[in-house]
Formats: C-alpha cells, structure tokens, sequence
C-alpha cells in the first residue's frame, strides 16, 4: 500500500510539475531551446549581403576563406567565364561555371587554410539599372596546402557582375584574373 501512494504521489508531482513547466515557457513566451528571433538576417550580417556590392565581396571572401562552395555557387551565373593569361604559352586561357566549380572545390578539399583579402577598388562601372556592373579590385591570396607548402599572389580581379533586377544578389558571368604570378 506505501508503494502504491509513493507511486500515486510521484505520478502527481510529474504531472503537476510538467504542467507547471508547461505554463512557465507558454505564459512566458520563452523557450531555452527556441531562443526568440533578433531583428535581421544572421546569414547575411555574417556572411555578406550579396545584394550590394560590398555584401558581394564579403560573401566572396567567407566563401574561400571558409572553403565553402554552398556559399561560392550562388555567386556564379550559369553563364559564367572565367579567364587569366597564360605567359608561358603567351594566350589567353578559360573555362565556364562547371570547371570553376570543379576547380574550387578541388582548391577547397587540398587546402588546409586560405585567406583571401580584398583591398582597394581600382575602378567601378554601373549601369542605370543597377543590374550590370564591373569592378576591378585588388587582392591578397595565401592558400596553405597539405603539408607546409604555402601558394601567395596578388593582383587584381576584373569581376562583370549581373543580375535580373536591383533587388537580387549580384552573380559574377565573367571573370578576369589579372594576378601578379
């Protein structure tokens, strides 16, 4: 008869105590494991707005030096090409969205850490409609790889970026490296 009771109270005590904690975080509003949202996109304060120009390079820059290619894809147009001078066989050489992507990944996957830097805007040009532009900027690069090998350049990139109206994020169609190697 005493485990009966013991058992009847502990039953009651749960349950008075699981509806208490219930009315706790309903009546207010709080839920530890559901903090409540703050103004603004976290994604975007962090990683950059690719929307601006500004939020573009940010976004850019967190991609490699995140080594992410979710964050990289979305800012290359499917139209995509990416060119950079070959001096040793004194042409021009380039490839489209796919062998980009493949490429960066690859860079991504051998890479232990990469830091890129943007510096200074060399020159920018906007269409009316604020859906093309070009900016050329300057860049730091150090892409440390497996083992102690350490890859360094600068230069400039040469970006077109295009997008259907003024309130979507930038994507870059074309792309030409003007690196000092």
């Amino acid at each position: 008869m005493k485990s009966t009771s013991v058992h009847s109270t502990l039953s009651i005590l749960l349950c008075t105590g699981s509806i208490y904690i219930g009315l706790v975080f309903t009546a207010g509003g709080c839920n530890p494991f559901a903090p409540e949202e703050r103004p603004g996109d976290l994604t975007v304060d962090l990683l950059g707005d690719p929307s601006t120009i500004n939020g573009f390079y940010k976004r850019f820059q967190n991609a490699y030096n995140l080594r992410d290619t979710s964050l990289y894809g979305p800012l290359i147009a499917p139209s995509f090409l990416f060119t950079y001078r070959n001096y040793e066989q004194n042409a021009d050489v380039s490839w489209g969205r796919s062998q980009e992507m493949t490429s960066t990944y690859n860079l991504f996957q051998f890479s232990q850490d990469i830091d890129l830097t943007w510096n200074n805007i060399i020159a920018r040009f906007q269409n009316d409609e604020k859906t093309e532009s070009q900016v050329i900027r300057r860049f730091d690069l150090t892409v440390f790889l497996e083992g102690s090998e350490v890859f360094r350049t600068d230069g400039s990139a040469n970006f077109f970026l295009q997008r259907a109206d003024s309130t979507l994020p930038w994507r870059i169609y074309r792309w030409r490296d003007q690196s000092d190697l």
